[in-house]
């Protein structure tokens, strides 16, 4: 049986070897598909043979599905290979649907109808497909791979508790893309290419959808929210506890990074119509400032320090000598500065002597101010601009 399947492999490799060197022209204007081509959004994908029994990845229509469950994916040991010549096609089980109104368990049990393609089929049909556009075609190849939808949004249900059908939907979607965007004349097996793009809306959709504000604008975020409670589970699973140091060392990002992800998917929004608590009816909106005020405050207090400053600034200036008021005039106050140069040859001396001549004064000014005025340092840009 071993030999004869064998045998069966490389005539099936012959014959499809020589199907793609009778690829049209398009084909071979193609760029060879590269990991780089799929969707950026995927991350770490894995990649299912036509061969795996997704069958076993689906529940059965006659046990009770709740449409929050968490699916436990297979082990390598759960999936065998399907034998095309030994195995008949996917058998329904019973003579009709299920009798339940959950639309999960009806879903999965319409999936189980359609059978696998083998891989000898499924090259026949993309190759079919790539050169007629038939719709019934594409329909065949979505069908055929709807459980490989459910069983990668199995394995991403753990980010999207809700409603498995959300996932399997946006799974759905990537399939059809993929559908028509797959060239079958570059060696590659559909449903390798078909997991890109069922991760890729899979991950899109929990992203932006886990916040009423959005995350994961960039690559580098969704890089980060994909791996960041993975490896979170696994140091914990060792008796690590996972800092933010080191899960910015294993994952390579900042430990800023690592904070504001992990706020952002622990925290949760709040409604500013939301009453501060059950047996009240003050919303949070009540306890906001008003924004008008707050800047008109705030327009006082500045009003209030430019004064002082000025003031201040005025008494040190009395003290000055005539060389000293002269650069405070014509060079930290004016709007247009003379340059230490032409202040220099006014007074007859170096262009260095004016520049020691600014340093002395400026510790002057900073010493006077400094006491006189509360967060000088602070605000002493800010309000020699105001001047």
């Amino acid at each position: 049986m071993a030999a004869k399947s064998k045998g069966k492999n490389k005539a099936s490799v012959s014959k499809s070897k020589a199907k793609a060197k009778k690829a049209p022209a398009k084909a071979e204007k193609k760029e060879a598909l590269t990991k780089q081509s799929a969707p950026e959004a995927v991350l770490e994908p894995e990649v299912l043979d036509p061969e795996e029994d997704l069958d076993s990845t689906v529940p059965d229509p006659d046990q009770e599905v709740e449409e929050g469950q968490d699916f436990a994916p297979p082990d390598d040991q759960d999936l065998q290979e399907d034998d095309s010549e030994d195995t008949p096609g996917l058998v329904p089980l019973g003579s009709g649907p299920p009798a339940t109104t959950n639309a999960l368990q009806r879903y999965l049990w319409e999936a189980r109808q359609y059978p696998l393609l083998t891989r000898e089929e499924e090259l026949e049909l993309t190759q079919a497909y790539y050169e007629t556009g038939d719709p019934a075609l594409a329909a065949k190849l979505v069908t055929s791979n709807l459980r490989l939808v459910v069983k990668i949004a199995m394995d991403h249900q753990r980010y999207w508790m809700r409603n498995l059908l959300d996932l399997i939907q946006e799974g759905n979607i990537g399939l059809l893309q993929a559908v028509q965007k797959f060239d079958p004349f570059r060696g590659i097996k559909f449903s390798y290419y078909a997991s890109f793009w069922i991760k890729a809306y899979i991950l899109k959709f929990v992203m932006d959808n886990w916040r009423l504000v959005r995350l994961g604008t960039t690559q580098a975020q969704r890089k980060l929210f994909y791996n960041l409670r993975r490896e979170q589970e696994k140091l914990q699973s060792q008796g690590i506890t996972p800092g933010p140091k080191l899960l910015s060392t294993r994952l390579g990002v900042s430990e800023k990074d690592v904070i504001d992800m992990s706020q952002r998917l622990d925290g949760w929004e709040l409604s500013l119509d939301a009453p501060v608590r059950e047996d009240s009816e003050e919303a949070h909106q009540s306890f906001l400032t008003d924004e008008e005020q707050s800047d008109a405050e705030d327009e006082l207090v500045n009003q209030e320090l430019r004064k002082l400053f000025h003031d201040e600034l005025m008494a040190v200036r009395d003290t000055l000598d005539d060389k000293e008021r002269d650069i405070l005039d014509r060079r930290l106050l004016a709007e247009s500065p003379m340059t230490l140069n032409e202040l220099g040859e006014e007074h007859g001396v170096s262009r260095e002597r004016i520049r020691q001549l600014q340093v002395r004064l400026m510790d002057k000014l900073k010493d006077r101010l400094s006491e006189r005025i509360p967060n000088f340092e602070e605000q002493f840009a800010g309000l020699a601009e105001g001047d």
